[in-house]
C-alpha cells in the first residue's frame, strides 16, 4: 500500500471515529420566565425575527440543522452557540440587571447597524436569518424604546 493510500485511510478512520464524539445539545424545550419575550414587551414581528435570526445562538433552544450531526461541523456549531450565549442569552435576559439589559440592548442595536449580526458565516446556510431593512428598523426601534424604559426606571 502506497503512503498516499495509508494517509487517506488514516484520515478516513479518524473521520469515522470522531462521529462518535457528539457535543451536548442546547435544547431545553421550554421558554423560561426570564426569557426576553416574558420580561419585555416584544412586538410579535420582532419576536419572529429574533427567533429566526438570533435564538439559535443566543438562547437555550437551538434548532439544529442536519449537518450538526456531522463532525467536526457539530463541534464548530457548539462553539458558536456557547460563545453566543456567553455574550447574550435571550432565555436569561430577565435575570440580567437593568444596567446589563440596557447595555445588551445597545449592543444589539450596534450589531445590527454595523452588520456584524447575524454572523455572515451563519447566513451562508440560514438564508431565512437575513435581516431586511424593515426587520432592522423594527428591531432598532424596539431596542431603543425598551432601553429608554429601562434607563427611566433607574
Amino acid at each position: 500500500m502506497s503512503s498516499t493510500k495509508k494517509i487517506l485511510l488514516a484520515i478516513l478512520i479518524v473521520l469515522i471515529v470522531i462521529q462518535f464524539i457528539q457535543p451536548a445539545r442546547n435544547t431545553s424545550g421550554q421558554v423560561l420566565q426570564t426569557d426576553i419575550v416574558k420580561v419585555s414587551n416584544v412586538p410579535q414581528s420582532v419576536q419572529t425575527v429574533l427567533k429566526t435570526a438570533c435564538y439559535d445562538c443566543h438562547s437555550n433552544n437551538t434548532r439544529y440543522p442536519w449537518y450538526a450531526n456531522v463532525q467536526p461541523m457539530g463541534w464548530l456549531l457548539a462553539r458558536h452557540v456557547k460563545e453566543g450565549k456567553a455574550e447574550l442569552n435571550f432565555s436569561e435576559f430577565g435575570s440580567y440587571s437593568p444596567r446589563r439589559q440596557a447595555n445588551k440592548l445597545r449592543a444589539i442595536e450596534n450589531s445590527i447597524k454595523d452588520g456584524t449580526m447575524p454572523l455572515s458565516s451563519y447566513l451562508l446556510l440560514h438564508k431565512d436569518a437575513r435581516l431586511t431593512e424593515t426587520d432592522k428598523t423594527e428591531i432598532i426601534d424596539w431596542v431603543r424604546r425598551t432601553r429608554d424604559s429601562l434607563t427611566q426606571n433607574e
